[in-house]
C-alpha cells in the first residue's frame, strides 16, 4: 500500500476506519486513523487508531488484551476511508459487547441487539 496516496487531508489528518469481522463480516467499530496510526497497523498486523478526545495514538487492545490483527485493508474509491478486515479477539466494544453497533433503531427506539462477553469494569481500570 502507498501511503503516499491515502487523503489525510479532508479530516485534518484522519481517515474513518470501520473494523469488519474478517470472517462473519460483522461490522464491529468506527475509528479514524492518522498516518501514523496506518503505518503501525502496517508494520505490526494488528489495528492502530489515533483517539480524537485523547489526541493520542492507540493499540486497539493495548489495555483489555482484546486486540484485532489484520487480515486486509481495504481503500475506497477517493483514497479518504478504510476498512480493516481483522480477526477479533474478545469483544470489540469497551462497553463489553462484541460489536459497538449493538443497538437497532426501530422508529425513534433503540433495542439492544446482542450479549455482553465480557465485564469492562474487570478489564478497564478508571
Amino acid at each position: 500500500m502507498n501511503l503516499a496516496n491515502i487523503n489525510f487531508d479532508k479530516m485534518d489528518g484522519l481517515v474513518p476506519v470501520i473494523a469488519q469481522d474478517s470472517e462473519t463480516n460483522d461490522i464491529l467499530m468506527l475509528a479514524f486513523a492518522n498516518k501514523e496510526a496506518l503505518e503501525l497497523t502496517i508494520s505490526t498486523g494488528y489495528a492502530h487508531y489515533y483517539s480524537r478526545s485523547r489526541k493520542e495514538l492507540w493499540k486497539k487492545g493495548g489495555s483489555s488484551g482484546h486486540v484485532q490483527k489484520i487480515v486486509e485493508i481495504r481503500v475506497d474509491c477517493d483514497q479518504d476511508s478504510l476498512i480493516y478486515k481483522v480477526v477479533q479477539t474478545g469483544g470489540a466494544c469497551h462497553t463489553g459487547y462484541y460489536s459497538c453497533f449493538y443497538r437497532i433503531m426501530d422508529g425513534k427506539e433503540l433495542h439492544i441487539n446482542g450479549k455482553k462477553i465480557f465485564n469492562p469494569k474487570k478489564i478497564y481500570k478508571v
